[in-house]
């Protein structure tokens, strides 16, 4: 591919067995674009088939389960070049269950090809795929409407898609929209215009590839999410990364999120050159000329971002598992890893009206408007500005499996009506009337561990020293604050989290919090630890499985075992044994008053009076 030409990155999509992958097959082919090999082995292939007739689509459709069914499955990404244009293909799937495969393909495209066939014309699935296109932000849409030859080129036919189609790109903000009759086996239109269908006046479709202009889309604010510092040696530090949007020079200032720090750009470079410039695309080593704490996650940028934790976005969701309210997922933007949940579903849009319905779940490969709660403020912008600060997926934290993708819309500006108030007594003014250090005391372990045992000894213990305490016990939160919460994973998530603000507030009191909870998610662990601060203590009760269901002091474990409780942690669900304990306790081998002891002598030493 030359570098010195433009590149012009697109998509095919549309419903299953529209003639994608023979589309793109019949333009390769034409334009004299594959190799001498390849076009002998299609020939090979095409005269095995029943009517001897070449099928293009095997120059894309890769996997053998492809080309023995004649659908495409996974993207197929082919690389070209023209004299005008160097050209990066994606052909998608059009299966319904394979939609998630095509929002792959969809995220990196400027372009999207849009197949209909003349005979079906807009289908469901057709019109799910231009909503994806919308979502991942491409501008530009071209629509073949594929197999006139089968329709005897009808105009009147192709002018009814034509209109049904502008009814539903009207109310999309879109820069180009082209309608051509084609026929992917014919060659009509595709690469020559065809004297089959004189009333048709546009250009071929790859007239349009070469002539679309996507490079007056960039924008002139520079960002660029911190991917790694390099620092070689102490006379220089460098932060790299890609260039997202727009340009940068040396002198140009710069904002560096999320503490808007303002530096100057002392130098340049592209890979390994020196550069007086760079551009969308590139990527690049940044020299400021101040001594900045920047780390990766963070963001250099000129234009004026968003540091947020709470904002509104569009969502494809494209997990099994049907979405839930208030379930914890990682959200991946830029080059930030977060913990994220969603706190509403403002509406599911359908696709065929574009309708906005009320929805309290979500299904795979339904679109929605919601509203994202993350674990802690990151630097974000609206996709419209900077797709790579507006994009982004969530995964299911147990499984790693993409679960969603989606776009900023904008933030939630809760500073306008809800601010933190300032008072008077502050948590060091309580703390030093009670003459303590407040701290959260946070036991986990397997039910029958002994975290409640323990927590009643602890408390005595502290009493006897004259500390103040306040002891929050799993069970008696749930017939309180957590009533309407069950034992599912979602609602075990939301439990931790109210307690861990429990906990934060009591440390404001400047109170000693003894929280006794099972708590078997790892990151439910560590987003308490974030939420109390470094008042956090965690005791890991390490008592082996066995052990505990032999205890089984509530007849629990014997419950569960014959199915009368659901979801429970040991049986049902699995206990995530804690990486980084403040302290490891073994009630098996260790008595309550060791385990207490050991407690004291690592938490509250400064106060204990031999």
């Amino acid at each position: 591919m030359n570098e010195n030409k433009d590149v012009l990155k697109f998509i095919t999509c549309g419903s299953v067995d529209d003639g994608k992958s023979t589309l793109i097959g019949k333009m390769l082919f034409d334009a004299k674009m594959i190799y001498a090999d390849q076009k002998q082995a299609l020939e090979l292939r095409s005269q095995a088939s029943r009517d001897k007739k070449v099928d293009y689509s095997l120059l894309l459709d890769g996997l053998m389960a492809e080309r023995e069914q004649g659908i495409t499955i996974d993207v197929a990404y082919r690389y070209f070049a023209t004299e005008k244009r160097n050209f990066i293909v994606a052909d998608c799937p059009g299966h319904e269950q394979y939609t998630r495969n095509m929002a792959v393909g969809a995220s990196f495209a400027d372009l999207a090809v849009l197949l209909v066939d003349a005979r079906s014309g807009v289908l469901a699935q057709t019109i799910r795929h231009l909503n994806i296109c919308g979502l991942m932000g491409i501008k530009h849409v071209i629509l073949a409407v594929n197999k006139m030859d089968l329709i005897d080129y009808n105009q009147t036919r192709f002018e009814e898609i034509t209109r049904d189609f502008y009814r539903y790109t009207s109310n999309m903000n879109l820069i180009s929209v082209h309608v051509i009759p084609v026929s992917a086996t014919e060659g009509d239109n595709v690469t020559n215009r065809s004297n089959k269908t004189p009333w048709y006046q546009g250009q071929t479709l790859f007239y349009y590839l070469e002539h679309t202009d996507v490079l007056s889309q960039m924008s002139n604010h520079f960002s660029m999410p911190v991917q790694r510092v390099t620092r070689p040696d102490h006379t220089f530090r460098g932060y790299q990364g890609c260039v997202e949007e727009g340009f940068l020079n040396i002198g140009d200032e710069v904002m560096v999120y999320p503490e808007k720090h303002k530096a100057k750009v002392t130098r340049l470079f592209s890979g390994d050159t020196a550069s007086k410039s760079v551009m969308k695309g590139q990527a690049i080593t940044v020299c400021l000329d101040k001594e900045i704490d920047i780390r990766r996650g963070q963001v250099i940028s000129k234009a004026d971002l968003m540091t947020t934790d709470l904002f509104k976005v569009n969502i494809l969701w494209m997990d099994r598992d049907q979405l839930k309210l208030g379930k914890n997922y990682l959200l991946k933007i830029g080059t930030r890893m977060v913990n994220a949940s969603i706190a509403s579903i403002d509406y599911r849009i359908d696709i065929q009206t574009g309708k906005h319905l009320s929805a309290k779940e979500l299904f795979m490969n339904e679109l929605a408007r919601v509203t994202l709660m993350l674990s802690e403020k990151i630097t974000i912008d609206t996709f419209e500005k900077t797709e790579a600060l507006g994009s982004f997926i969530l995964m299911d934290r147990m499984t790693n499996r993409t679960a969603a993708c989606g776009v900023v819309i904008d933030e939630i500006k809760r500073s306008e009506h809800i601010t933190w108030q300032d008072i008077d007594i502050t948590r060091e003014i309580r703390a030093n009337q009670k003459n303590q250090t407040p701290k959260t005391i946070w036991l986990t372990g397997l039910s029958g561990a002994g975290k409640t045992t323990i927590a009643n000894a602890l408390e005595r213990k502290l009493i006897a020293m004259g500390m103040h305490t306040i002891l929050l016990d799993g069970d008696n939160l749930r017939h309180g604050l957590n009533k309407d919460l069950g034992f599912d994973q979602v609602d075990r998530i939301e439990n931790i989290r109210r307690v861990s603000e429990t906990c934060k507030l009591m440390n404001e009191a400047g109170l000693i919090v003894i929280a006794a909870f099972i708590s078997p998610y790892e990151n439910d662990r560590k987003q308490a630890r974030v939420i109390v601060g470094d008042a956090y203590k965690e005791v890991f009760l390490s008592t082996p499985l066995e052990v505990c269901e032999d205890r089984d002091v509530k007849g629990l474990y014997k419950k569960a075992r014959k199915g009368e409780i659901l979801d429970f942690t040991g049986v049902h669900t699995c206990y995530e044994i804690p990486q980084g304990s403040d302290l490891s306790l073994n009630t098996e081998t260790e008595s309550v008053e060791a385990c207490v002891e050991s407690i004291v002598q690592a938490f509250f030493k400064e106060y204990k009076n031999d």
